[in-house]
């Protein structure tokens, strides 16, 4: 149906906006482009986390838009590889939370934020809990650009609903009116053109303010970065002290590990991280190098008659007919001559039991706040991974008084708990140190495992702070147990000298005895990993 012949100017007038009603521009709420699985990470986070949900609430007093902004900050997180959206692809309201979110993906320690976060919805969110003081610094100086932005939204909003008036009075002038009268058209397209320098100014207004804003924001980005980087890096580092791995943290719902970072942060636990992850670095270190008088390295010439390590000046005599039957002589007595070697080869093949003294000195804290408890609960885990990596089973002996003791069992063929590990780690029984009791219990538990599966020579560890006798009767039927079942004992003096004099009870127990003065340092223990 066309238009009356009066009404050519006004359709031409209207023509643009006519075109501009039908068009369909699609602006974004979220500045980090998702894919269909993002914001369903995000909705099931926030929806478990009560610490993102009072976040946003308080954000949202001073900002409309808080929870989209820690959906966008969380994704730019949690996506590998995250891309920010152009700024003309976005609503002029969430034009804020776009400047926050790129002045966050341009700081360089968010790049190092997202090696501990991609993929880890649980880490995402506590890099965006991390944030929320430099978040609410963000907000409050962007308080003006937050502002204009909002008058632009509306602006546009006005634009296209004037855009509309026109096409619905051009449509009613050409139905209602015979003689082409177009005061309605007129009007409309008036009212769409004031419209649309409105919505042009408060644009323009709105770039000048995000503009001014813009280095206070970055500013307040690279700061927010580096605390969330931090933040994620030492819970990250918490974990993995304690021996949590990653597959294990993946296996966890929200709230457990929310429970778990909670509980080694705030307990006494907390304070013996670095020193666990020091020992367990230590241990690493030495695990290789576990020998006993096996092949390997060469250290000089013996005698015997093992043909792989003859050393060549013997094997000549086999190449003169004269010599060959002084070699079978020498060969059946065994002077044949060797090299000497040592090298690597794993020693013990039933359970390590660690027997940890928890009696009241072992909790008094010595120089740099490292307490004999500490120490000895840091070498007993070091010694479950040093289990754990040699299929070997392990068993925490925790013991005091002669009738108090606490054990804790991981089996090599079964994941060590965490919960275990931590109930083994906070345990303390406190009261007087008695050795019969521990090494009973140490030496029944060989016996059943030998009783089981046959495997003997298991290795037990007493690491005590205290000399205390046993009674002759008990050492004997020691002694047999010990015969019987090849096992060997070792035993760490805590800051007890006389522990490891000659003639001391701790002396005749163990085949293998040192002494530690500085509980700072680790590597006093290192040669026990090397053998056990």
């Amino acid at each position: 149906m066309g238009t009356p012949s009066g009404f050519d100017g006004p359709a031409r007038r209207a023509a643009p906006w006519l075109a501009r009603a039908s068009e369909v521009v699609e602006r974004h709420a979220a500045a980090v482009v998702a894919d269909p699985f993002d914001p369903v990470a995000w909705r099931d986070t926030y929806a478990q986390s009560a610490a993102l949900r009072e976040l946003a609430e308080e954000l949202a007093v001073r900002h409309d838009h808080a929870t989209d902004l820690l959906g966008d900050v969380f994704l730019a997180a949690y996506k590998a590889v995250p891309q920010v959206r152009e700024p003309v692809e976005m609503r002029f309201s969430h034009l804020v939370n776009h400047q926050v979110v790129s002045a966050l993906m341009e700081s360089p320690r968010f790049a190092e934020l997202r090696r501990e976060t991609a993929g880890d919805p649980y880490a995402a969110a506590l890099a965006v809990l991390a944030q929320a003081s430099e978040l609410r610094l963000l907000l409050e100086r962007s308080k003006e650009a937050q502002a204009r932005a909002e008058q632009a939204q509306g602006a546009e909003h006005d634009a296209a609903r004037t855009a509309a008036t026109v096409s619905r009075a051009l449509q009613q002038a050409v139905t209602d009116t015979a003689d082409g009268e177009d005061g309605d058209v007129q009007r409309a397209v008036e009212a769409a053109e004031a419209a649309e320098a409105a919505a042009r100014q408060a644009a323009h207004a709105a770039a000048q303010a995000l503009a001014g804003a813009a280095p206070g924001v970055r500013s307040a980005a690279r700061s927010a970065a580096a605390k969330a980087a931090r933040a994620v890096r030492q819970e990250a580092e918490l974990m993995r002290a304690w021996g949590v791995g990653p597959g294990e943290l993946e296996r966890m719902s929200y709230d457990e590990r929310a429970r778990l970072a909670e509980r080694l942060r705030t307990s006494r636990l907390a304070q013996w991280a670095e020193l666990i992850g020091r020992f367990r670095q230590m241990a690493s270190g030495e695990r290789a190098r576990k020998v006993e008088h096996a092949t390997g390295e060469l250290v000089g010439v013996t005698l015997g008659d093992d043909l792989s390590r003859v050393v060549p000046s013997e094997l000549v005599a086999l190449g003169v007919p004269e010599l060959r039957a002084v070699f079978a002589a020498r060969y059946a007595a065994g002077e044949l001559m060797l090299y000497d070697s040592r090298g690597e080869q794993t020693t013990g093949r039933g359970a390590i039991v660690a027997c940890v003294d928890t009696s009241h000195s072992m909790y008094v804290a010595g120089p740099g706040g490292v307490s004999r408890e500490a120490w000895a609960k840091a070498c007993a885990l070091a010694l479950l991974d040093q289990a754990r990596r040699a299929k070997r089973d392990f068993v925490g002996i925790l013991f005091s008084s002669a009738d108090r003791h606490h054990v804790v069992r991981f089996p090599a063929d079964r994941p060590a708990a965490v919960a275990d590990v931590l109930d083994f780690a906070e345990t303390f029984l406190g009261g007087g140190t008695s050795y019969q009791t521990p090494l009973s219990v140490a030496g029944d538990l060989l016996a059943e495992e030998f009783a089981d599966t046959g495997r003997a020579r298991g290795d037990i560890v007493l690491i005590t702070d205290d000399e205390c006798d046993v009674t002759e009767e008990w050492m004997r039927g020691w002694k047999d147990v010990r015969r019987r079942l090849g096992f060997r004992v070792f035993g760490v003096a805590i800051g007890a000298p006389r522990a490891t004099e000659s003639g001391s009870a701790l002396d005749a127990l163990c085949d293998n005895l040192r002494a530690v003065d500085d509980l700072t340092d680790v590597h006093a223990a290192a040669d026990l990993f090397r053998v056990i």
